[in-house]
């Protein structure tokens, strides 16, 4: 059973590679689209758009959408969507063409993700939750680091079509597998769509996107710009920013994977407060790191890359474990993500200000610093809020209560 279990779990994981190789591989084949369909290389970047709001927007409600008793068959069908979007993008012959095949890649994906984290949670004991969400997040982060440098070779020797019907093999192998493996889910409440959506009035789950939204605009607000950051004469006057990229994205992987057993040891609230203190202090040191040597600021990068790909796995847990007797994790979960596109999306806008005003390269770093740490200064206030609420008399322990 125990094998059965991990068996589904590694079967969503390879769903999530090919989910995170398709959400970052289009920017690197806009060159190719740009010949293929004779449009700009602006109109080529709006396929990546396309995808991500799609993804971020469509997510929670077509997550809220599904049938009460319809999980299992909706995280199938969402994966199959997916699939079919992909293997759609590989054979149009039209840019409008393309650009709607993105769209439903990006709704098949974000529904996806928020149930297969939802499935994976509820197929594995509760004391490997975390774990079961690490392997998710770093299949993803995978998909990511690993799966889009290969995605990009093929392209360059069989053409950008080749990459889409990897993305779609791929994942027609996790929805056979997952047809087979994956067991009936427990049904979600009972409730109407608004119903669904009025789960952001719960403080706990605000709170938790909250964090989210804060880490993804200082951390992949700043991701954005590390090219032209690290080129800086401030920072080294790097001319090829490939190795930095690869140690984020190897600390990334790292750091989703190893956070699993941790998850499942220490409580959520405080290993989120741990992971917003790296990220913040990482990303401070970057501009110091990088003064006195471009090869050292890779030890802050790897520990952002690292930290800034974990919290999403204590984070998910929380929301899970936050809706447990009451329902709607799934759409906590997708309400997740869309925070994650939507703060990548706010850092990115920012730090393009920052850029516009001309504020220097020291700017962007610190300014990703101080977000992350109101995000961390935010955690502390809710673990002591908590603390006073689950043992109120700590409030009066002074003299006066003797």
């Amino acid at each position: 059973m125990k094998h059965h279990r991990m068996a589904t779990v590694y079967l969503i994981a390879l769903g999530a590679f090919a989910l995170g190789m398709a959400s970052y591989v289009i920017a690197g084949l806009v060159p190719m689209v740009v010949s293929d369909f004779g449009v700009s290389v602006a109109k080529a970047g709006q396929l990546v758009t396309a995808f991500t709001l799609a993804y971020g927007i469509g997510s929670p409600v077509f997550v809220a959408l599904l049938p009460a008793h319809k999980q299992r068959l909706g995280l199938l069908v969402a994966l199959a969507i997916f699939t079919i979007a992909n293997l759609v993008s590989a054979l149009v012959t039209t840019y409008t063409a393309l650009v709607i095949t993105r769209i439903f890649a990006g709704v098949g994906a974000g529904v996806y993700l928020a149930m297969g984290i939802a499935a994976s949670a509820a197929v594995v004991p509760k004391d490997k939750r975390g774990q079961a969400l690490a392997l998710i997040m770093g299949g993803m982060a995978s998909g990511t680091v690993l799966g889009v440098p290969a995605g990009l070779m093929i392209a360059e020797q069989l053409g950008w079509a080749s990459t889409m019907w990897l993305i779609a093999i791929l994942g027609l192998i996790s929805m056979i597998g997952l047809a087979v493996k994956l067991p009936a889910l427990p049904a979600s409440e009972t409730s109407t769509l608004r119903e669904k959506l009025t789960i952001i009035k719960d403080m706990r789950v605000t709170l938790i996107l909250t964090v989210s939204l804060l880490a993804a605009i200082s951390s992949l607000g700043l991701y954005t710009y590390i090219a032209p950051i690290m080129a800086n004469e401030g920072f080294g006057g790097v001319s090829n920013i490939t190795p930095w990229l690869w140690v984020w994205g190897i600390g990334g992987v790292a750091g989703s994977f190893l956070i699993g057993p941790i998850a499942d040891r220490v409580s959520g609230p405080k290993l989120v407060a741990a992971i917003m203190l790296m990220l913040t202090v990482s990303l401070a040191a970057l501009p110091f790191t990088a003064g006195i040597n471009a090869w050292l600021a890779m030890v802050p990068i790897a520990i952002w890359g690292a930290v800034g790909w974990a919290l999403q796995v204590p984070q998910n847990n929380q929301l899970i474990s936050a809706r447990e007797r009451i329902g709607g994790g799934n759409v906590a979960v997708a309400l997740n993500e869309s925070a994650l596109y939507l703060g990548s999306a706010i850092g990115a806008a920012a730090g393009g200000l920052i850029f516009a005003f001309q504020l220097g390269g020291w700017a962007l770093p610190f300014a990703a610093a101080s977000v992350a740490g109101l995000g961390l200064l935010l955690q502390l206030i809710a673990l002591k809020s908590a603390s006073i609420l689950n043992n109120p008399d700590a409030a009066h322990c002074g003299p006066s209560s003797r």
